[in-house]
């Protein structure tokens, strides 16, 4: 035999020379040990093949699937700047060196964060990555022939042999219309058949991961046209679907101000439920209804609104959030001019609805005023001479000021807090710790030191929030979760089976077996077998 060619440099003595395509038993153990593994070199383009094709194993998917569900969990506990911006406020607030470190790795918006969108963006390239040659190759089985019987039938799982009456032609065929009717593909070849059953477990799981897929493009696209934005709605105001009516708007991507659908919405009035816990002797709700009108398209329709029962409106959603009271307050110059008449939004602070709020007269005064609230709906007095309400129902309305003269910082064109006074910045010269406490009550009113004007606390309305959100997801992710429980029932209750039918000397000879764990599968041949025999029955009794 002649010497394989040589490279240039080639040594008898090289270390490759020493190493054989295979372990040599007779070579010594020591040897056997001590000489090193020496894989192949790989080039730029062997290692980007050898990345995508562990980037596309499912094994990685399964990976970056856990690992989304990872990286989502601090989404769900961290409050998010698009959905809770007042928590993170708090936050900020409470603990700013938190709130710096949160802000360092993104942990306000998780599910925007680079390190998310990364996790996302490989996940559906490894999906697609897996998808892609699996569909390629199913494909070509489900246009090819069923697989050929093995040479050693003895290493089948079931064979059994059953007599047939009249030709082995006849009886093929009839071992053939058997099969099919069990929804098997059947190739007949020469005295024999072949026949499988079972491409739907495949199929059934192309679909599952293509579903996946779909699920995750339109999260990741159609997501980008979605939005919501939130907006108090006090008793007998309207509220119009335009940006500069919302108190918060969160846009997507994507998101053109001239989608949103036209259409005006009022609050008529609203109506809570409360009981009384006698244990633990607190007010607890259990009913909230807010009548509501909409103006849409020139029609006018009354709705109803209540917790988890939002109102579709337009392409978008009306959801109730939160409720509380809005004293109607009425400030007047020295000359008695209404300088400011109007409901204000005072935010509860706990469940018998103590509220805080703020009102701000920028002009109209001599100076600029502020005035920091407190509203009780049921006042009792406690023994420290404070107020409290005992009752969520307004049975003793009940509001309190802390005024201030100065700068409210309302003139440098920069947005503020509407809930917020920078007291800090101003001085008080009514309320708690002046001596001069305003304590009102419906109807009446407080005269303001230095002849400013006075304050009256004309009356109680109630506001609901309430968030607006058009999800463009809906429709994409409901039909993709639709084929994904199609897919995966058809996956999970489909087995891949093998039969095999040649004629012998005994009659026919059937062979089954399966592709994985498969326990029903005697029982289903056993029902091929039993239609077969039946299907032998007039023959017999034509003979006889």
């Amino acid at each position: 035999m002649a010497s394989p060619p040589r490279s240039k440099g080639y040594q008898p003595n090289d270390l490759h020379e020493s190493r054989q395509d295979f372990d040599d038993a007779n070579a010594p153990v020591k040897n056997r040990l001590e000489q090193p593994v020496i894989g192949p070199t790989l080039g730029p383009f062997e290692f980007l093949r050898w990345t995508w094709r562990l980037l596309t194993s499912m094994r990685t998917a399964i990976i970056l699937l856990v690992l989304v569900a990872v990286a989502a969990i601090p989404g769900s506990i961290v409050p998010q700047r698009l959905a809770d911006p007042n928590g993170v406020a708090v936050i900020r607030d409470a603990n700013p060196d938190l709130y710096a470190f949160y802000e360092s790795v993104q942990l306000f918006d998780v599910f925007t964060s680079v390190w998310f969108s990364a996790i996302y963006l490989l996940l559906f390239i490894s999906l697609i990555g897996c998808i892609l040659p699996r569909t390629r190759h199913h494909w070509n089985v489900l246009r090819a022939a069923p697989a050929d019987a093995p040479k050693q039938w003895t290493r089948l799982p079931i064979r059994q042999v059953t007599p047939f009456g009249g030709s082995a032609s006849d009886a093929l065929d009839r071992a053939a219309a058997t099969l099919r009717a069990a929804r098997y593909r059947v190739v007949r070849d020469g005295d024999s058949l072949k026949a499988e059953f079972g491409y739907l477990r495949e199929t059934g799981n192309l679909v599952f991961h293509i579903a996946l897929v779909g699920i995750l493009v339109t999260l990741g696209f159609a997501g980008g046209f979605s939005w919501h934005g939130q907006r108090l709605l006090v008793e007998g105001q309207a509220f119009t679907n335009q940006l500069s009516s919302f108190d918060t708007f969160n846009p997507g991507r994507w998101f053109d101000e001239t989608n949103l659908d036209p259409y005006a919405v009022s609050l008529t009035t609203f109506t809570p439920k409360y009981v009384r816990d006698p244990v633990k002797d607190v007010w607890m709700p259990i009913d909230f209804t807010a009548d509501i009108v909409v103006t849409e398209g020139g029609a006018t329709r009354t709705e109803i609104l209540k917790v988890n029962d939002p109102v579709h409106i337009g392409d978008s959603k009306m959801y109730l959030l939160g409720n509380g009271f809005a004293p109607v307050i009425t400030v007047r110059n020295p000359a008695g001019d209404v300088v400011f008449s109007q409901p204000v939004p005072f935010l509860s602070q706990d469940s018998n609805l103590t509220s805080v709020g703020v009102v701000k007269i920028p002009d109209g005064l001599s100076e600029q005023v502020g005035m920091q609230g407190f509203f009780y709906p049921s006042a009792v007095e406690l023994d420290s001479g404070a107020l409290a309400s005992n009752n969520p129902e307004p049975t003793k309305p009940t509001v309190t000021f802390n005024i201030y003269t100065g700068n409210l910082g309302l003139d440098d064109g920069t947005n503020g807090n509407v809930f917020q006074l920078p007291i800090d910045k101003l001085t008080q010269i009514a309320g708690r710790h002046t001596g001069d406490e305003v304590v009102l009550e419906p109807g009446e009113a407080f005269v303001l030191p230095s002849g400013l004007g006075s304050v009256e606390f004309t009356s109680v309305s109630r506001f609901i929030g309430v968030e607006i959100r058009h999800d463009a997801t809906q429709f994409g992710v409901g039909l993709s979760v639709a084929f994904l429980v199609a897919g995966l029932l058809a996956s999970l209750g489909t087995r891949r089976r093998r039969v095999w039918v040649r004629v012998t000397p005994k009659g026919l000879e059937w062979g089954a077996q399966a592709r994985g764990d498969d326990p029903g599968l005697e029982a289903a041949v056993g029902r091929i077998l039993t239609k077969f025999s039946l299907s032998e029955t007039p023959d017999k009794v034509t003979r006889t």
